[in-house]
C-alpha cells in the first residue's frame, strides 16, 4: 500500500494499492521533489469518473509504467471534489496549454508547482493518434533533465496567463440587460428535444431557473415553451432514472436518452429545486412528482445515518458502464407478467432490439396520453401499471451489484441539497422534508469549528462551502423557523466578507486569505456544472440584507454582480445562477412575515409555499421577534404581512386574502 492508504477520500483510497508511489497533495511531496530535483506528476480525478477508472486499470496498476513514474517523478493524486481550489488552477492551465480539459487530468509540474506539460487521459500505449502514457513520461522526464530552460520558460508563461486579473467589470444587470441575456440563451434552443445545442447535453438547471424568473416577470410565451418542454423532455428521458429517481450526470445524445450514468449530489440538488419551483409556477403534478422522486432517491440512497448527504454514485458496476440501470424486454416481461409487462414496455420504450447497445434504457419518448389511447386503457390504469412496475423493477435491481458510492461528505454540496429540501418543505408543506432539513442542518453546524467551516473533517472550507452552507441554513430557517440556522448563516456570510473578498476587483476568491499558498489565488465566477461560490454568496447576501435589514450585504452583492456584469451579458449561458440573482437585485423582493402558531399559522404558510414568488423571504417563529420584519407585530395572533418596496399591505388572517395579496404584490 502507498501513502494514500491514510486518506479518507474514497477516490484516493481506490489508488492506495497501485504500484505507483502516490503522495496526497501537500508539503511532503513538493519537499521531496525539491530535494531530489524531480518533476511532479499531478493526477486529478474523482470517484465517479469513468475514464479515471480506465486510466487506473491501464496505467496506474501497470508495474512497468509505475516503475517509470517512481524513478523519474514525484506522483501526487488529488480528488477534485475534495480540492476544487487545486483543480480549478490546474484545469485552467491544461485548457490554456491544450485547448481542452477534462478528467482524468494529467499535469506535469516543476517542484515549485508550476505547470509545464499537460493532458487528460493517456492510453498505456500509442493508440488512435494518441501518444502512450509511458512514451509521454519518458519524453517529459528527458525534457526536464536536458531542456530546463524551456521548462522554466513554459511554466512561467502559463503562470502569467492563469494569474491575470480577470472579471474586472463595472456594469449593472437591470431588467433590459437580463431580457437580452434570456433572448441570447433562447437562440440555441432545441425545439425538438428541449435543452440547448446538440450532444452531449447537460441539464441546464441554473439557466432554466433564470429563464423561469424572466418568463414569470414578462409573461414571455416563448420562454414558457422552452422551459416546460425542456423540463418535460429531460424528466422523460433516459438521463432520468425512471425506476429509482434522480438524474444521471448528462446525456451523450441530443434527445436525453443515453446518459453518462454517474449520479452527482449537486446535479440532483439543483434539479430538485428547479422542479419544485416549476411546480409552484405551473402547478403541473408531473413536475411535483419528479421533485419528490429526486428527493426520495436522496433520502433512500444518498443520506448517511447522521443526516449528511453522500457525494456521488459511479457510472460503472461490475466494470461496465450502466449495467446496473439497463434491461432486456425478457427481464421486464418475466418480472411484471404478460399484461402489465406489455403495457409497461410500450410506455417505457422497451423492445426486443433494445435502444442502447442491445439493451433498454427506460425512457418515455411519447406522451403517456397517446400511449394509453393506443392501448385502449385509461390514464389512471396506465399510471397504476407504471407505478407497480417501477416498484417491482426497483426490487429486482436492488439485488444487482450496486455502483460504488462515494461517501465523502462535502460541506458545500450538502448546503445545496439542504436548500433543495428546505424549498420543497415550504412548497409542499411536508414535515418529512422538514425532518431531513433539521438533521442535515444540525450536521452542518458540527462542521463549524471555532467559527470556521470545514469542507471535510480534514480540509478547511472554501468559498463553495461557506456560501453553500450559508445558503442552505438561511433556507432551513425559512422551512423550520429555527433561529439558530439563520444566525449560523449570518456568521458564515460575515466570514465570506472578511476572508474571501477581492477588494480590488469585486467578488470573492475561492480560497480564504489564510489558505495555503498556491501558485495563484483562484477565483471562479462561472456557473458551470456546479454554481459559482460567488453567485451563491450574492444570493445569500441579498437574502440576509432583507432578513436583518443590513445595507452592507446589499452593497457587497451589488459590487459582486457589477464585477461580472459585462462578461455575463456576453456569455449568459455560463452564468445561470448569477443572472437569477441579478433578477432579484433588479426587482422588488417580497417580504413575508407570519405571526402566531398552530393550524391557522400553518394554513397561511401553506399558501406562501404554493405560490411561485422567485424572490422573497419568509419570517416566522418565536425566535424571530427581533428581526426587522417582525418588530412591533403581535406574537399572540396569527397574521400574515406582505411587504414590498418599503410598503406593507394590511395584515390578514385569511388564507385566500393572503393569496390575493401575494398575487397583487407580484
Amino acid at each position: 500500500m502507498n501513502r494514500l492508504a491514510n486518506e479518507t477520500s474514497p477516490y484516493l483510497l481506490q489508488h492506495a494499492h497501485n504500484p505507483v508511489d502516490w503522495y496526497p497533495w501537500g508539503d511532503e511531496a513538493f519537499a521531496k521533489a525539491r530535494a531530489e530535483d524531480r518533476p511532479v506528476f499531478l493526477s486529478i480525478g474523482y470517484s465517479a469518473c469513468h475514464w479515471c477508472h480506465v486510466m487506473e486499470r491501464e496505467s496506474f496498476e501497470n508495474d512497468a509504467i509505475a516503475a517509470v513514474l517512481n524513478e523519474h517523478f514525484v506522483s501526487i493524486k488529488v480528488d477534485r471534489e475534495e480540492r476544487p481550489d487545486v483543480d480549478s488552477i490546474y484545469m485552467e492551465a491544461v485548457q490554456m496549454m491544450t485547448g481542452h480539459g477534462g478528467w482524468p487530468m494529467s499535469m506535469f509540474l516543476t517542484p515549485a508547482g508550476a505547470p509545464f506539460y499537460a493532458g487528460t487521459y493517456f492510453p498505456p500505449d500509442d493508440r488512435h493518434g494518441m501518444p502512450g502514457f509511458r512514451r509521454v513520461l519518458e519524453h517529459v522526464a528527458h525534457t526536464y533533465r536536458e531542456r530546463r530552460g524551456d521548462v522554466d520558460a513554459a511554466s512561467a508563461e502559463v503562470i502569467r496567463g492563469i494569474s491575470t486579473v480577470k472579471f474586472q467589470g463595472g456594469g449593472t444587470l437591470e431588467h433590459d440587460a437580463l431580457d437580452r441575456a434570456a433572448a441570447r440563451i433562447a437562440q440555441s434552443y432545441d425545439p425538438v428535444n428541449g435543452g440547448f445545442g446538440g450532444a452531449p447535453k447537460f441539464p441546464p438547471s441554473m439557466t432554466l431557473d433564470f429563464l423561469m424568473q424572466v418568463a414569470w416577470r414578462t409573461n414571455d410565451r416563448t420562454l414558457d415553451e422552452i422551459i416546460v418542454n425542456t423540463l418535460t423532455k429531460m424528466a422523460r428521458g433516459g438521463m432520468y432514472d425512471q425506476v429509482g429517481g434522480g438524474f444521471h450526470r448528462y446525456s451523450t445524445d441530443a434527445r436525453w436518452l443515453a446518459p453518462h450514468f454517474e449520479k452527482m449530489l449537486y446535479d440532483n440538488a439543483l434539479l430538485a429545486r428547479l422542479y419544485t419551483r416549476a411546480w409552484q409556477w405551473k402547478k403541473d403534478p408531473f413536475f411535483a412528482r419528479i421533485a419528490h422522486e429526486i428527493l426520495g432517491y436522496i433520502q433512500r440512497e444518498m443520506t448517511s445515518p447522521d443526516g449528511a448527504f453522500y457525494s456521488t454514485q459511479d457510472a460503472d458496476s461490475e466494470g461496465e458502464e450502466g449495467k446496473f440501470y439497463i434491461w432486456s424486454r425478457a427481464e421486464v416481461m418475466e418480472i411484471l407478467g404478460e399484461e402489465d409487462g406489455r403495457i409497461f414496455c410500450a410506455l417505457y420504450d422497451v423492445t426486443e432490439r433494445g435502444n442502447w447497445e442491445d439493451h433498454n434504457i427506460l425512457n418515455v419518448p411519447r406522451d403517456p396520453e397517446s400511449v394509453a389511447a393506443d392501448l385502449g386503457i385509461t390514464m389512471e390504469q396506465l399510471s397504476d401499471i407504471a407505478s407497480r412496475g417501477k416498484c417491482k423493477l426497483y426490487g429486482v435491481r436492488s439485488q444487482r451489484v450496486w455502483p460504488a458510492r462515494d461517501e465523502k461528505i462535502l460541506a458545500g454540496w450538502n448546503g445545496w441539497m439542504l436548500a433543495a429540501f428546505a424549498e420543497a418543505a415550504v412548497a409542499f408543506d411536508r414535515d418529512s422534508y422538514r425532518d431531513v432539513v433539521r438533521r442535515n442542518a444540525d450536521f452542518l453546524l458540527t462542521r463549524i469549528v471555532d467559527g470556521r467551516l470545514m469542507r471535510t473533517p480534514k480540509i478547511a472550507g472554501l468559498l463553495e462551502d461557506y456560501s453553500g452552507v450559508a445558503w442552505g441554513l438561511a433556507l432551513a430557517y425559512e422551512a423550520t423557523h429555527e433561529r439558530r440556522y439563520l444566525d449560523a448563516s449570518r456568521q458564515l456570510t460575515d466570514q465570506i466578507l472578511e476572508r474571501f473578498a477581492d477588494d480590488a476587483n469585486g467578488g470573492f476568491f475561492d480560497t480564504p486569505v489564510d489558505h495555503e499558498t498556491l501558485i495563484t489565488r483562484p477565483k471562479d465566477l462561472f456557473d458551470n456544472a456546479t454554481p459559482s461560490g460567488n453567485s451563491v454568496a450574492a444570493d445569500v447576501l441579498l437574502r440576509l440584507a432583507l432578513l436583518f435589514g443590513e445595507e452592507r450585504y446589499v452593497e457587497a452583492a451589488t459590487k459582486m454582480i457589477a464585477a461580472i456584469a459585462p462578461l455575463a451579458e456576453r456569455y449568459p449561458s455560463g452564468f445561470g445562477l448569477l443572472l437569477g440573482v441579478a433578477e432579484w437585485r433588479a426587482g422588488q423582493p417580497k417580504e413575508i412575515a407570519i405571526t402566531g402558531s398552530g393550524d391557522d399559522f400553518r394554513a397561511l404558510r401553506k399558501v406562501v409555499g404554493e405560490e411561485y414568488i422567485p424572490h422573497r423571504v419568509l419570517v416566522a417563529g418565536e425566535g424571530s421577534s427581533d428581526l426587522p420584519l417582525m418588530q412591533n407585530r403581535p406574537s399572540d395572533r396569527v397574521l400574515a404581512y406582505v411587504c414590498e418596496a418599503y410598503m406593507c399591505a394590511e395584515p390578514t388572517a385569511d388564507p385566500e386574502r393572503l393569496r390575493e395579496l401575494l398575487a397583487l404584490s407580484s
